[in-house]
């Protein structure tokens, strides 16, 4: 029976993570939870220990400080391939994904992709709650990011996404440098480039309601910048190719 986990970052999620918990463990399939997280000061990680004692698929990877969304989901991937699972998904603690898409991300896999992304504009622009000056800016971003690289995904920063365990294991994890959610954009433009099939799903994205975003000028900064440069690094780089 395939073994399927959802890693979900955290850094002071008390608002969010008991409830969002709950909700992926009474979906109509069996997940598995890893959280990671970064030391939250409110408790966030006391507030999951606690919860273990009710829920055995529940699991814990606590890092000593706040380092970054690609270095969290980076040492979960390895927690989840040292630990055998066939499929591996990232997702949200603030319900801005909504668990019962991981549902329809894991058919897309089951079918055949080798990742699957929960995609807010692959039929339109689906986002709630947002001002539409980020509305703008994200989809822009996307845009630009398919001109640079060349990738006919319309969501590349998309953060809901399901892995196959094949294509985890073969990307070099030390080679992904972003850190912030570049690094989004750097595992889509990987898989792709080493010929990996990526399926875009329909999503409604919903901002948070409870906690703060992380999101910030430097991050933005790195996803702009960092694209540009990637895109020119790989011109001298050989991706291993997936085995047919």
């Amino acid at each position: 029976m395939d073994k399927r986990i959802v890693i979900i970052p955290t850094y002071n999620e008390k608002e969010n993570i008991e409830a969002i918990i709950r909700k992926v463990f009474s979906l109509s399939i069996p997940f598995d939870v890893l959280i990671v997280d970064d030391n939250s000061p409110d408790g966030t990680g006391q507030i999951v220990k606690r919860l273990q004692q009710e829920f055995s698929k529940l699991h814990i990877l606590e890092r000593k400080e706040k380092n970054g969304l690609g270095t969290a989901y980076i040492a979960g991937f390895r927690w989840c391939l040292k630990n055998n699972y066939d499929f591996i998904f990232e997702m949200d603690a603030d319900f801005s994904h909504n668990p019962d898409d991981l549902i329809k991300l894991f058919q897309a896999c089951e079918k055949g992709a080798d990742m699957s992304i929960g995609s807010r504009y692959k039929t339109g622009v689906n986002v709630v709650n947002w001002p539409m000056s980020r509305v703008i800016l994200s989809y822009y971003a996307s845009a630009y990011v398919r001109i640079i690289t060349g990738m006919s995904i319309r969501d590349t920063t998309a953060g809901f996404v399901c892995y196959r365990k094949e294509l985890l294991e073969s990307i070099d994890l030390e080679k992904i440098k972003f850190r912030g959610y570049a690094f989004q954009i750097e595992m889509k433009f990987t898989a792709w480039k080493q010929g990996f099939t990526l399926e875009e799903v329909p999503i409604i994205f919903t901002d948070r309601t409870l906690g703060e975003s992380k999101i910030s000028s430097g991050i933005i900064k790195e996803a702009i910048g960092g694209v540009l440069s990637m895109k020119i690094k790989s011109l001298f780089r050989k991706y291993p190719q997936k085995k047919a």
